[in-house]
């Protein structure tokens, strides 16, 4: 167990329970395409930013630094902005190959959106037999993000610790205030993630190494008949899980 200095990131699919319906052929295909979608957000994700966990329609990600360390910020936010056009790519896709089925999942592709939400600070990083946990206050703080009054289906929210972390200005942020369970009244700020004025520094995007995630927080609405998933990305998914 040890303490550490992190930023926090959470990327979570706007839409997703009304998008899952009862009927079965709905509910896989659903779950095929949050799959492939969330698959397509943390493909992008880079080395020291790692995937901790998967839960359900949102993952959680960190990535550990020295306090006031203004590069790991940058490279947090440039990679966070990053994942809305390899998601919105990715639904392109699905809506492509899909056309053909009118379920109610495949026809309501389109109203699936992406968030993200950034906070930094102290954490704990604990081992649970061959499971890496994250905790403390700043964990949950970011998580109760999630549960929020912003109107938008599309945006990235961050708390203050995170936004001067990175020295945004506030004039080109848009400031929100949350009461948020257990800690109050909270001021954060939101932008648009094509909003975020920091770009990749890398020459050339090369995906990080699929990182262990916890096997009980992988999807857990996936159905427990069989998906008709490709087979490479059943592959990648049994890959995931053979790593914990």
């Amino acid at each position: 167990m040890r303490l550490t200095h992190a930023f926090l990131v959470i990327v979570d699919i706007s839409g997703y329970t009304a998008f899952i319906t009862n009927r079965t052929v709905s509910l896989q295909h659903a779950e095929q395409i949050i799959t492939e979608l969330m698959e397509s957000v943390i493909d992008r994700a880079d080395h020291p930013l790692i995937v901790n966990k998967l839960e359900g329609d949102a993952a959680l990600l960190f990535r550990e630094c020295q306090a006031g360390d203004s590069a790991a910020a940058h490279d947090v936010f440039a990679q966070v902005k990053g994942f809305f056009p390899a998601f919105y790519e990715c639904l392109g896709k699905q809506r492509q190959q899909r056309s053909g089925c009118n379920c109610d999942a495949c026809s309501n592709i389109d109203s699936l959106a992406l968030k993200a939400f950034v906070h930094v600070g102290e954490i704990c990083v604990k081992q649970v037999r061959q499971f890496e946990e994250l905790a403390g206050d700043e964990v949950i703080l970011v998580h109760r993000l999630l549960k929020n009054r912003v109107q938008s289906r599309e945006y990235v929210l961050m708390t203050e610790a995170a936004r001067g972390a990175a020295g945004l200005p506030v004039t080109e942020l848009e400031s929100h205030r949350e009461e948020i369970d257990g800690i109050g009244d909270t001021l954060l700020w939101l932008v648009a993630p094509a909003a975020i004025p920091f770009e990749l520094q890398r020459s050339k995007h090369t995906p990080a190494t699929p990182v262990a995630v916890q096997r009980d927080a992988i999807f857990h609405h996936l159905p427990a008949t069989p998906l008709s998933a490709p087979p490479s990305l059943l592959l990648r998914l049994q890959q995931w899980l053979g790593r914990g």
